[in-house]
């Protein structure tokens, strides 16, 4: 081999001779680690198993959290569905409970206003007898001065004279057709009751109870549910008798029809009407009942 080639072989082999000897050590250097860097490396790997473990220690205690929150949330689901059918049980007994209890109060006022309308129909018939008493009183004197004056009224002694024509049978008194109207009606016998009163009317229009007998025959009516023709019967009270004792009571039981016919408009402005008109009534008392029942403001 010629010189030259030599020496150039030579000059070219000594980086490549340098580079292999540094790799060479640092080959050993690496897969043979000082004991400062074997334990080093120890560490490192236990830190890391450690954060292994760390890691699916978290991973399960999350996978138990969400279980055990969707179990509560599912659980609270079904609380919240029974209370809500608890809730809408609750509310129906409610709505059960004033139906009743506006029927039982509807029945007592009207047996409260049966004993008030006999109390005022004993002060009637206590007025009548007094009055009577001094008719006879009155009588009796005439009777003495005509015994002390020897004028003794004679009987008429004609024999071609006519009988007189038998009269036509006359009604009961006012007291026994307004008490047994009064009584039927009480019993449920309504439609006796009902000629009862229209009788009354017909032969005593003018006495102190034909305003009462016209608003029982709008009470018939009512509990026959027959609430438009109740209106009709308890506006002749309002518009014919304005001093009637049954002027509250046939207006709050107009705006009741009112309502069951469902004309809430109309019902709640007479049962306003009753609320300014009658403070301090039993028919003012049921009228604001009857308003907060509906959700009605008094004033409107």
């Amino acid at each position: 081999m010629p010189r030259k080639e030599v020496v150039m072989i030579r000059v070219w082999w000594k980086p490549v001779a340098g580079l292999l000897l540094s790799g060479a050590i640092l080959l050993v250097l690496v897969a043979s680690p000082t004991p400062a860097q074997r334990k080093e490396i120890l560490e490192m790997q236990r830190d890391i198993a450690l954060l292994t473990q760390s890691q699916r220690e978290l991973q399960r205690s999350l996978d138990e959290k969400h279980a055990v929150l969707k179990t509560l949330l599912e659980q609270s689901l079904d609380a919240v569905n029974r209370l809500q059918l608890t809730m809408a049980g609750l509310e129906k007994n409610v709505q059960d409970v004033q139906a009743n209890t506006g029927a039982r109060m509807d029945t007592l006022a009207t047996q409260v206003q049966a004993l008030a309308d006999n109390l005022e129909e004993v002060k009637v018939r206590m007025g009548r007898l007094q009055q009577q008493m001094v008719e006879t009183q009155g009588v009796m004197q005439t009777l003495d001065a005509r015994l002390a004056g020897g004028t003794m009224p004679t009987a008429p002694t004609g024999t071609g004279e006519t009988s007189p024509a038998v009269p036509a049978p006359r009604p009961p008194s006012p007291d026994v057709l307004y008490s047994n109207a009064l009584r039927d009606l009480n019993s449920g016998k309504y439609d006796l009751a009902r000629q009862e009163f229209l009788d009354y009317l017909k032969y005593y229009p003018d006495t102190d109870l034909a305003s009462n007998a016209q608003f029982y025959l709008g009470e018939i009516l009512y509990a026959e549910k027959k609430y438009q023709e109740a209106i009709a019967e308890y506006d002749k009270v309002l518009n014919n008798y304005p001093k009637s004792f049954k002027f509250a009571a046939a207006r709050l039981k107009k705006a009741l029809a009112l309502l069951e016919l469902g004309q809430r408009a109309s019902g709640v402005q007479e049962l306003r009407e009753v609320v300014r008109r009658h403070p301090g009534t039993e028919e003012e008392r049921r009228a604001r009942a009857k308003l907060r029942e509906l959700g009605v403001n008094l004033s409107g």
